[in-house]
This record gives C-alpha cells, structure tokens and sequence, in this order.
C-alpha cells in the first residue's frame, strides 16, 4: 500500500441558508402547535430546559448556503504551505471527510411529518393561481368545478389521504406516489430531468488538469462516502441563531437526547433538522429501466468506481477489503491510466441507450442480459457514481459549457447513474444526476463539501507522483457481447439523440442593472425581483401570462420532497400590464404594486416550505381518486387543471456559491428552462428553448429591459 503525498485535513465548514420563512413568529407558531401535545410532553420540556443551559459561542455554520450562485465568485488563495503535511491513509484524517459528534441520522426518526393542508385552503390557494393564468370566462367554469369539488368527493379522498397517512406514519404522503410519477414516466431522462451544476472553475496554476482535478474529485468523494455511510457526517441541520446553537455544547448535549425526540428538541432551540432519508441513494446507486415502471438499484457494499472515455466504460477499486479508502496515489495512476488510453470509441458505444425512452431502453437491457451482459452492467449500476473524461474544450463560452454538461456526447454517458462528474479536456467540470431518487439536499450537501475540499486541501497536486504500479491490473476495461438487434437499437438512438439535442437552443444574459444588494436598499425580496422580471418579460414578449413553476424544498419534513411556489400571481400580471401599457401609472403606484409582489411571493415561498401549497395536496388527492376507479373529479377534467400544469416557464435557482451556474431543459416542447441567480450587483439567466415554439433570445432581450424597468421604478424618488 503506497502512502499518500496529501494534505492535512481540514473540517469542511460550508455556509449558513437564507431561510427567512423560519423568522416569522406565526409559521414557528405552527411547528410548536404540531408537537406540544404529543405523548412524553414533560419529558420534552425537561429536555428543552436542559438545551436552555448551552451558553452563546458562535462557530462556523455547518449548513449549505442558500444564497446566489456566484458564477464568477473567486475561490480563496491557496496556501501550499497548509497542504504539505503527509499523513497515513488509514489515519482518520484521511479516511473522513469529517467526524461528528452528532449522528447523521440522529434526528431522522422524531422529524416532523408533512401536512396535509385544509381542503378549504388549497381550493383558495388553487384559485388564487388561476385567477392570474386564466380568462374571466374560464375562472367562472374552474370555480364551479372547484367548488363542487371542495362540497363533495374531494371531501372524501381527503379523507382517504388522510387515513392512508395515519397508516404509514413512517414517510409523508406525497414521498411513494412522487417515486412513482419519476419512475413510471417513459421519457428519456436526459432532457427531460436530468439537471446539471457546474463546479466554479479552477484559480490554481496547474490543478485544471483533468487527471489532477478528477482524481482530487474522486478522493474527496470517498471521503464524505465513508463519512455519511459510517453516520459521522454533520446532520444537515439551519440554525435560527447560530450564536446560541451552532456550538460545540449544543452538540455534545443534543447527541445523548434519545432519537426519537432528538428533533422536538432542536426545534425547542430554533435548530431545524433537515430530512436526509435521500442519502442512501446518492453511492452506489442507478436506475433500472424496466417495462413500464424503473427501479432503482443500490449495492452499498460495492467496493468499485467507474469511469467512461470515448465511449468505453473502466472500472477500478476505490476502497480496500476492510473498507478503508485507498491511496491518492494509487487513484492518480488509475485515473491517469484511464486519461491516456488511446482505445477508439467503439463502433456501437452502448452508452446511448440509456438516453432511449425507457420502455425501448428496458427491451434493449433485457436483451444484453440474455447476451451474456449481466456482469459487466451490474459493475455500472454498482458503482460509487461515474467520471467522465470528455476530449473536447469548452473555455468560458456558458452556451458550449451549458450543452456539454446538460447531454454532451451521448456515447459517453451514463445518464441513469445516480449523478455522474463530467471532465472537459481543459478542466472545466460539472455534476449531472438522475432526478428520480432524490432532490437538492443531498445532492447540494455531496457538492459543496467536496467542492471546498478540492479548492482548499486536494489531496494531489500538479507535482505529485502517480503509486509505482502497473494500473493495467488493477483497472479493468468492461465488455460487451451486442447482437445485430442491439447494434441497431444503438444506430437508432444515436439518430433520435441527435434530433432532440440539436433542437435545444440556449440563450444567456448577464446583467450589472441591478443586484442582491439593491434589493435589500429597497426591501425587497431578490428572488421575488428575479421571478417578477420573468413575468414582464414574457408578457412583454407574448402579451399573456402563463403557468409557472418555481420548485422549493420540504426537506423540514419526513421524506418531504418538493412543493411548488408560484411566481405567476395577480399582482405580478397587474405589474406586467402597467409596464406594458401606453399610458403606464405613475412610478409610485408602480413601485406601490413591486412591493405587493414581493410581499405576495415570499408568502407563497412560506406556505410551500411549510408543506401548504397546491400542488402536491391535489397530486396526492388526484392519485387516491385514481386508485379508487371511475370518473375523476370534474376539477381534474378542468382545461384550467391541465393548463395550471403546463408550466410554460420552469424556473430553478442553485444557490450555492460552490456552484459556476446549473441548468435543464424546459419541461414543456412550447416553454423556457429557467436557470437563474442573483449576486450582489449583478444577475444571470441560462434560458433553455425549443425553437420554432419559443424564442429565447427575444425572451432574453425582454427580460434585459424588464429588470431596468424594476431597477428603475425602485430608484426613482
């Protein structure tokens, strides 16, 4: 065993949320009400005065950063003299990204469990979307249909839902039927759900090389793999005072509170436990493609990393027989190995099948199955997760970045691989996963952790030796047997690939007009601003408004999943009009309605982090109505329902500020991809389309003028 020339480790300490929602008084109201009556109250409260005792000490936040992507956000100086301490790779110090006091999932039994809101009050919030999107004739047909519904079967698949949480009180309600939906969908999942996050670019002289930075990449991995499969990662947890909480006696106190109340009690301090019932998929993880509904497959004892260059797939060991993670050097030779073979993509690259419609792509794995392929795809489905090295450039241009890192080269990809690390020949480097496992948490939690660790302690560096060993025996190149059908199934892929990725268009604006900081001067909300300038935008561009969709997380719950805000609103419609007329109001009714839709947009950013949104409640009614048979509820029937769903603009921000930018297609053939991020004094769209049914670079142009109309009218005395 070769010991490593690395660094000496550092604890990873990433940044604390924007999550305002949690200051306001009633919604902590309302997480109290939830538990104040629930059984062992008096033990509860002697627990709480116990966590009363823990003195102010402020440390670093241990929490990912929900503030704006910093596409340009300079990484901090390196300092050789901090990594030239070498240290035994069996040492904990290498073997762990982190040790904490506090078990991973030491919070995850007592989390709270998702509501499910009032009938009366999604019915209201329903409508109160709709009145935005819909003519005053169709509204009148949607409010009868909603009332019907609200006075009548509604009543009793609420109460159905209902009954069917109380009976599986070890999940939420929405958590079984959300897998279904992603795995029963037949699209293929490149274009259709598969995001992507681009690491910031490398600062360092020398540690852009695609070998350096994959092999840095891969070593941090495994260090937080380790970490969270041995339960000593740092819970993903906000802190409402960090001064009083984030400390090291808060720690050492919560981790002797019994797990199932170790969360009422962290609440009791202001410290919310986020759900990480999403990790167990992140390693080790694919999705199966099977007739009719995938699955996905997890083997967390599998020992093997893979790799893919020019259309081959590699695979070599990452961990040891007693499961200690091996050498930086040994995975620098490795991954060198793999970097410099010179093997020519293979005449049918069989990677492309996994970007089929699923149904197609389930046959065509059944049939490398009974061709004696069994084996060699269980190593790809089995692996820790997948590098691939691309032999192309992309620079600084965020259109060929945005195409490379979103599909790429079809041939070498692995598109059903719980989230695959993309390599360009000039180092440029990205994170693409499959959606149907899991949300942000934990894939933003693996991200920003390993991202600080390659930009401040990589374990290899531009003079660092790759181990004295032969790779060849220690990576193995995979085989395929392909019979004529496959080889032909893989000649037609390649042909529908090639047509769906070529229609995507991808337009960019970043702009200095105005930024977080303005906002704040004027108080209002920055994501509010970016989500109102989509709306004038898009009515500048069509003279309309239409369904939105911004996603917001319900990881505060148990195997909470998504929820969804939505920006299209009266107020903001009312605003688009004014802009848009010939005889606009005066600047200060303008600038009167700019912050009703800021007040608007960050209740309706309340109420879906809360679990009291729509969406997810009349998704969960719909799926008991279509369980129980026959008609569905006229609401259901409502053009007005399709139309609400249709979302035209899908809009996503990652706000991270380990994050270069991020992206998807749109989820409609006639709708935008909305990638989006606000810095301090300056924003940015990657906007996604597919001409002839939408014009992005008109929308982009629009939108350039929509945030100088709402940097103006806040400016203006």
């Amino acid at each position: 065993m070769h010991e490593p020339d690395a660094a000496d480790v550092v604890e990873v300490v990433p940044n604390q949320p924007d999550m305002e929602w949690l200051r306001d008084q009633k919604r902590l109201n309302e997480w109290q009400l939830q538990f104040r009556s629930l059984p062992l109250r008096t033990t509860y409260q002697t627990l709480v005065k116990m966590t009363l005792l823990i003195h102010s000490k402020a440390i670093h936040p241990r929490i990912l950063q929900v503030s704006p992507i910093a596409k340009r956000w300079l990484v901090q100086s390196f300092h050789k003299s901090s990594v030239c301490q070498s240290v035994s790779i069996k040492d904990d110090s290498y073997q762990y990204i982190q040790k904490s006091k506090v078990p991973t999932m030491h919070f995850q039994k007592s989390l709270l469990r998702l509501p499910i809101p009032e009938l009366e009050k999604t019915c209201t919030r329903y409508l109160r979307s709709q009145k935005a999107i819909l003519s005053p004739e169709e509204y009148q047909v949607t409010e009868k249909a909603v009332e019907h519904f609200k006075t009548g079967l509604g009543l009793d698949l609420q109460v159905q839902l209902k009954q069917l949480d109380k009976a599986n009180k070890h999940t939420s309600y929405i958590s079984g039927p959300w897998f279904d939906m992603y795995l029963r969908d037949r699209v293929p999942v490149v274009l259709n759900y598969n995001p992507f996050l681009a690491f910031l670019p490398e600062e360092k002289p020398g540690y852009s090389d695609p070998v350096i930075r994959a092999s840095n990449i891969l070593v941090s991995s495994m260090r937080f793999m380790r970490t969270l499969r041995e339960e000593v990662l740092e819970p993903v947890v906000y802190h409402l005072n960090p001064a009083k909480t984030d400390n090291q006696r808060f720690r050492n106190i919560v981790r002797w509170i019994p797990s199932s109340v170790a969360s009422y009690v962290a609440y009791a301090q202001k410290v919310f436990p986020l759900d990480m019932s999403q990790f167990g998929n992140l390693f080790n993880s694919t999705r199966i493609p099977e007739l009719g509904k995938d699955r996905l497959k997890c083997n967390p004892n599998a020992r093997h990393m893979l790799m893919m260059k020019n259309g081959h797939f590699y695979v070599f060991d990452i961990f040891d027989r007693d499961g200690n993670i091996l050498s930086p050097s040994y995975v620098h030779a490795c991954v060198s190995y793999i970097a410099n073979s010179q093997s020519p993509p293979p005449s049918h690259c069989l990677a492309i099948l996994s970007s089929e419609n699923r149904d197609t792509w389930a046959k065509c794995r059944a049939e490398l199955i009974a061709a004696g392929n069994e084996e060699a795809l269980d190593a790809i489905d089995t692996a820790a997760f997948n590098i691939v090295l691309d032999d192309l450039d992309v620079g600084m241009d965020p259109e060929k970045m945005y195409r490379t890192f979103l599909y790429g080269n079809g041939k070498n990809r692995w598109f059903d691989k719980s989230f695959s690390i993309l390599m360009t020949r000039d180092g440029q480097s990205a994170l693409n996963f499959e959606h149907a496992w899991g949300d942000g948490v934990a894939v933003m939690s693996y991200f920003n952790e390993v991202a600080k660790e390659i930009n401040e302690k990589p374990f290899i560096h531009p003079d660092s030796k790759p181990a004295n060993i032969d790779a060849s025996q220690h990576v193995r190149r995979l085989e395929f047997n392909l019979t004529p059908g496959l080889k032909q199934a893989i000649e037609n892929a390649v042909q529908v690939y090639e047509a769906n990725t070529s229609a995507l268009q991808v337009d960019v604006l970043e702009s200095d007009v105005f930024g977080k900081n303005s906002c704040k001067k004027h108080k209002v909300s920055p994501d509010a601003m970016m989500q109102l300038g989509f709306q004038v935008a898009y009515y500048l561009q069509n003279g309309t408004t239409v369904a939105t969709y911004e996603s917001c997380s319900t990881s505060a719950f148990k195997h909470g999943r998504t929820e969804t805000v939505r920006p299209a609103t009266l107020e903001t419609s009312a605003f688009s009009r004014a802009v848009a007329s010939s005889q606009p109001p005066s600047n200060a009714e303008l600038k009167k309605i700019i912050m009703e839709c800021s007040k608007v947009h960050g209740n309706l950013t309340k109420e879906a982090a809360m679990g009291q949104g729509f969406d997810r409640h009349l998704f969960g009614l719909r799926k008991m109505a279509e369980a129980a048979g026959g008609p569905l509820p006229e609401l259901y029937t409502d053009p007005a329902y399709a139309k609400i769903n249709h979302n035209i603009l899908s809009t996503s921000t990652l706000p991270s500020t380990a994050i270069s930018f991020g992206g998807f297609a749109p989820v409609v053939r006639d709708g935008f991809g909305v990638g989006y991020q606000i810095q301090d004094d300056r924003l940015g769209i990657v906007l996604s389309s597919y001409p002839p049914h939408r014009d992005g670079a008109g929308f982009i142009e629009c939108a350039q003028k929509a945030y100088e109309i709402i940097y103006n009218t806040l400016n203006k005395a």
